[in-house]
């Protein structure tokens, strides 16, 4: 069986459209990442991601790529390249998605360069740590990254913000609009109120400005994720 090439919005619906059409499992395949997908600006301007996917022969195997340590050391040395001291710490998370996360944590709590604003420098330090295992292993790979415990931090601050904001509308019967935030602190928001009564979310905006809005729920309504 030979080797395909397949292209996708992401590397990671390219492989899977991959493994379909030649009806394999990714334990019996080999994937080289040739291009990485991009989103373009409102839709424009957009590349999509292609993989090339060849089947194993028999009884060969994959190549076994230590990727946790492989990873302590791309992130390792980004951080000497920035000059920012910090101590990596990796573990393997059995059964989540990814199951690989990397820590980084500092002495003197000077990570707030790396985090950015709402996590943003930490989400763009992430991307690239990813692109850069991609290409070394040759296949698609991803990892997690927090630095100073923020997005757990993160995450606990917007659940409870919606809980009280949910509360508020409930009270008050009028919808609350909430303050600019990325695509990945919407979600928390909109996963967090999907199963609270009373309350329906969407999104509204554009870009930087895109935000949730919380409303009265009436029957007819459901959850806006995005």
């Amino acid at each position: 069986m030979e080797a395909i090439e397949v292209s996708a919005k992401t590397v990671e619906e390219a492989i899977e459209t991959a493994l379909s059409k030649l009806g394999l499992s990714r334990s019996q395949v080999r994937v080289e990442v040739l291009q990485e997908g991009k989103s373009g600006i409102l839709g424009i301007g957009g590349e999509e991601a292609t993989v090339r996917v060849t089947p194993l022969e028999p009884g060969e195997q994959a190549e076994e790529i230590d990727l946790a340590g492989l990873a302590k050391e791309v992130v390792e040395k980004l951080l000497f390249l920035m000059k920012i001291p910090a101590t990596v710490r990796v573990t393997q998370r059995e059964g989540e998605v990814p199951p690989i996360k990397v820590d980084i944590e500092d002495e003197k709590g000077e990570l707030g360069l790396l985090i950015g604003r709402w996590g943003d420098t930490l989400s763009t330090f992430q991307y690239m740590v990813n692109f850069i295992l991609s290409r070394r292993c040759k296949s698609a790979v991803r990892v997690a990254i927090d630095a100073a415990g923020y997005r757990q931090r993160r995450r606990k601050d917007l659940e409870d913000l919606a809980l009280r904001v949910a509360e508020l509308v409930r009270s008050t019967h009028r919808a609350i609009t909430l303050e600019p935030m990325p695509a990945r602190d919407r979600r928390i928001i909109h996963l967090v109120l999907r199963e609270q009564p009373g309350v329906v979310t969407r999104s509204i905006g554009m870009g930087e400005n895109r935000r949730v809005v919380v409303s009265p729920r009436r029957e007819e309504e459901v959850e806006v994720e995005e």
